[in-house]
């Protein structure tokens, strides 16, 4: 059972920060070196990434140390920018190593299925809470332990995207592992729960950010529609290539407004 991962003991046998102070010595580098920002832009997919970089005019990325990730400090702006893996497991092993190199707040940007009928192709969502479905979670908090996202992050990214005019909904997400399993069964018994969407990372991630004493948001675009009877997908639609160029711009503004407000 997932709650049988859990230990209290406070200590684990590799901590992120000896890890990377190994790391980074063994690669003839050091934190001063990386520059990795109080604030850190995350998108989850690479469409996102490149957009962003397109859009902060192409920034020089530093050295490859975090997960062998491109990391980018853009110049004239307060954050980092550094593309997340996919799937919880290893978008928590980036979260944990950006923490030890001094990162204290997170804003991610992807994609998401939507579970309510009310959502289509493109629109905006911004998780408060997880349902969680994954492994990683239960290693940093006991099953009963419920994991949201910060209050003060979300609202900034409301407040962006309402200046934008973007319609924009909060609401509880399911973070599984298995994305080829989501069976009509559990849609329809998430669906009556209130459960807005379904993600792969969010309930990790927020279950780190409680344990490190971070701050985790993200601002997730509906990619496909998981309440019809049969799936119905929008990757390439152009309603959700407009959500991509909107989101990009949202987070930007948020991520630039959250590091000036630490």
């Amino acid at each position: 059972m997932p709650h049988d991962f859990f230990s209290a003991e406070p200590i684990a046998r590799i901590e992120p920060t000896e890890f990377m102070a190994q790391l980074l010595a063994y690669r003839g580098l050091d934190v001063a070196t990386l520059r990795v920002r109080h604030t850190v832009l995350l998108p989850l997919l690479p469409e996102l990434e490149s957009r962003l970089l397109r859009r902060l005019g192409s920034p020089v990325p530093q050295q490859q140390a975090v997960l062998r990730q491109a990391l980018y400090n853009p110049t004239d702006l307060p954050f980092s920018l550094i593309a997340s893996p996919m799937g919880a497991p290893m978008a928590v092993m980036l979260l944990e190593q950006l923490i030890a190199l001094g990162a204290r707040c997170f804003l991610y940007v992807g994609f998401c299925g939507a579970l309510a009928p009310e959502y289509q192709i493109g629109d905006c969502f911004i998780p408060l809470q997880a349902i969680r479905e994954e492994g990683t979670s239960y290693h940093y908090f006991p099953a009963e332990v419920v994991l949201t996202s910060s209050e003060r992050c979300n609202m900034l990214l409301l407040t962006q995207a309402t200046a934008k005019r973007l319609a924009v909904r909060q609401g509880t997400i399911w973070t599984t592992d298995a994305p080829y399993r989501e069976t009509a069964q559990k849609i329809q018994r998430f669906q009556a729960a209130g459960v807005h969407a379904v993600d792969m990372e969010m309930a990790a991630l927020f279950a780190v950010a409680r344990y490190r004493h971070c701050e985790v948001a993200a601002l997730l675009l509906v990619s496909d529609e998981c309440y019809h009877p049969t799936w119905k997908p929008g990757f390439g639609a152009p309603r959700l290539r407009q959500a991509c160029r909107d989101a990009v711009e949202v987070c930007i503004t948020a991520a630039t407004t959250m590091a000036a407000a630490r």
